[in-house]
Parts: C-alpha cells; sequence; structure tokens
C-alpha cells in the first residue's frame, strides 16, 4: 500500500510539473533582445581580427508582449547579408490571439577593423618605426584604399607624403623600396642563390615589380619587392 501511495504522489509530481511548464507566459523583453542578438551574430561574416558590436533596437514601452504557449522564434527577416540595420521578425504562437502573434526588431551592427594611424604628424623622407604608429579600430565603411592592420608591415619604410597624427598610413603614402635606394638583387631557385647589389629606379612596394640597376653590370632588371632593401629576379 505504501509503494502504492509513492508511486501516485511521484506521478502526481510529474504531471503538476509538466503542467506548469506548459503554461503560457509573456516572454522577458530581455530574451527577446537576446533572441534577435543571437540569430544576426550567427550570420555576421567578419574576420576574427574585427570587432563587432550587435545592438537591438529596445522595444517600445507601448508594445504589449502577449502570453506565448510555444518558445518564441527570431528569424532574419530577409535572405540579404548582414549590414549596418537588419530586421528581425520574433514571434510566438498565443492562447490570448487567434494568429501567431509577431513583431519586428531592428538590430544595429557595427564592426571595426584595425588600422595602423600616426602617433605623430609624419614628414615625407621619414623612416617608419614602431615608436610612430599604433593601431586604431576603424569602422567598416571608413576603411579605402590600401591600409594597413600590422604595424610589422610598415617599419623601416619611408614615406613619400606627408601623414598628419590620427591619420591612416595608405599604401600611396609608403615606398617599401624608394628610388635611389640601394637594394639587395636576389636570384633564387632551389638548388642555389645569387646575391648582388644595385640601385632602385623607382617606387615601389611589396608584390609589386620595379625596375633596378645592377650597380656591376650597369643593366636595369625588372625585379619583384620582397623586403625593405630587397628585391627578387626571376632566373
Amino acid at each position: 500500500m505504501k509503494l502504492k501511495l509513492t508511486s501516485i504522489f511521484i506521478s502526481t509530481l510529474l504531471w503538476t510539473t509538466v503542467a506548469l511548464a506548459e503554461q503560457p507566459s509573456v516572454p522577458a523583453v530581455s530574451a527577446i533582445e537576446a533572441l534577435a542578438k543571437d540569430v544576426v551574430a550567427k550570420k555576421v561574416n567578419a574576420p576574427a581580427s574585427a570587432r563587432v558590436n550587435i545592438t537591438p533596437q529596445p522595444l517600445d514601452s507601448r508594445v504589449a508582449i502577449p502570453r506565448c504557449s510555444s518558445p518564441i522564434t527570431a528569424v532574419l527577416a530577409s535572405d540579404r547579408d548582414i549590414g549596418r540595420n537588419n530586421t528581425v521578425r520574433i514571434s510566438c504562437d498565443s492562447p490570448d490571439l487567434s494568429y501567431p502573434w509577431q513583431i519586428y526588431l531592428s538590430v544595429r551592427v557595427d564592426v571595426s577593423y584595425p588600422v595602423v594611424v600616426a602617433k605623430e604628424t609624419l614628414a615625407p623622407g621619414d623612416v617608419l618605426s614602431a615608436a610612430q604608429m599604433e593601431i586604431r579600430y576603424v569602422d567598416q565603411y571608413s576603411v579605402n584604399g590600401e591600409q594597413f592592420s600590422d604595424m610589422q608591415q610598415l617599419i623601416g619604410t619611408r614615406l613619400k607624403r606627408r601623414v598628419s597624427k590620427d591619420y591612416p598610413i595608405f599604401g600611396s603614402n609608403i615606398c617599401v623600396v624608394c628610388k635611389g635606394d640601394t637594394v639587395s638583387i636576389i636570384a633564387r631557385t632551389e638548388q642555389f642563390q645569387i646575391k648582388t647589389v644595385g640601385e632602385a629606379v623607382e617606387d615601389g612596394n611589396l608584390g609589386q615589380q620595379i625596375r633596378v640597376k645592377n650597380t656591376r653590370s650597369n643593366k636595369t632588371v625588372d625585379a619583384i619587392v620582397t623586403h625593405v632593401g630587397e628585391v627578387q629576379v626571376k632566373m
């Protein structure tokens, strides 16, 4: 008899727990905003180095949120790529309405990228050092032209144009090898390497082809800029 009463008690407790769990309730505003933020975050396409800030629009206090008898869902209102402003549809089934309740929520996405900027006003001819530069995060819509995210890419390069304090350093502002520079000319194969000295006939940045005069032979050859003060020619 005692075992039977225990079984009845447990069954009643389980039924009560399920019934309570299934009771319609008004979802919290924080839960709605978190869902909207999560569905947008899953579709944001940004590199690991970027900073991404996702901000759901605060719900209007005049909006009456009904009780929901099903879990609230959040989906993007369109299939387009994530932009600065995005729309998310929030919905659920409600016992208080004869149709599914839904609301559209605006979600703002701000993406910033690391950019090398000048810590001081820099003059043409300056050879860049780490002390003259720093990394700042710049809004993606303000990033244009050839900018740099790593100061190591710029250390030892020379400025061709003045750069104001707090302004980004562009590829057009610098030369990795500059006209008149003495450079190492390297010809390399899998078996051996030949190295000689030359003079740059024109400016060039990494990966660019420039003309270089071989100091020993006085011949001008085409070469690819590989490092500060170094170019490579084909064998």
